[in-house]
């Protein structure tokens, strides 16, 4: 078997982790402290995620996307995919190194997604924008770390609180989709997304898509009125 290659490294900004990005041939994974984030070979529930979250969107004229987490480009490019000429999708993406990768190793994976004139990026935590930007986005789709139970910074975990998820509650346009993944269930998360404001509807998608794998989880929460 062909041994993975270590084509780069990158500190979490803000943590002590590392991620890491390897090639195997025309594979590639993200890791970070040797647990495997993402793989190229594995992105089924990603795009799954943007595919019901803009579906949510049909017959609106220019909708506003906001995607927490770029990861290798998937969602993305599933949230284009499904998108009008006039929609706008806004990328945040903490880790620059990762940016980088995906104008770099990583663009042809998805179909070289940042290259659309309806994507733009900024290299900042997606919270920062959640506690700064009230009724701007259509949806909000957040595809960060591993879900409520994250794996690389702590700083993560303020995304899935009542604070974070009060945020990104006014953050969204009357009656627009929160979408949210996670790598496993989490029943407290769906209990506080619906003390929140939000009417939540919980969706399973398979790792591989079509061809199954490991069974993750989308939270679907439409924005009700003002959060209690």
């Amino acid at each position: 078997m062909i041994p993975w290659e270590l084509l780069d490294s990158a500190p979490v900004p803000g943590g002590s982790e590392t991620l890491r990005l390897y090639r195997r041939g025309a594979e590639f994974s993200i890791r970070v402290d040797g647990c495997e984030l993402m793989n190229s070979r594995v992105h089924g529930s990603e795009d799954t995620l943007a595919e019901l979250a803009c579906a949510r969107l049909a017959g609106r004229p220019s909708p506003t996307v906001l995607i927490g987490g770029l990861g290798m480009g998937y969602t993305a490019a599933a949230a284009l995919e499904r998108l009008g000429a006039q929609a706008r999708v806004v990328v945040a993406e903490l880790v620059p190194a990762v940016v980088a990768w995906n104008r770099g190793p990583l663009a042809g994976l998805a179909g070289h997604p940042l290259e659309d004139i309806r994507v733009s990026v900024r290299e900042i935590d997606v919270a920062r924008i959640l506690k700064t930007e009230q009724q701007a986005y259509d949806a909000i789709v957040l595809d960060v770390d591993n879900g409520p139970e994250g794996l690389t910074r702590t700083g993560n975990d303020w995304l899935y609180t009542r604070a974070g998820l009060t945020a990104a509650h006014a953050a969204l346009k009357p009656s627009g989709i929160l979408a949210v993944w996670s790598a496993t269930p989490d029943p407290a998360f769906s209990r506080l997304l619906r003390q929140t404001g939000f009417t939540v509807e919980e969706v399973t998608a398979r790792a591989r898509g079509r061809k199954g794998g490991s069974r993750h989880l989308i939270w679907l929460a439409e924005r009700g009125g003002q959060a209690p």
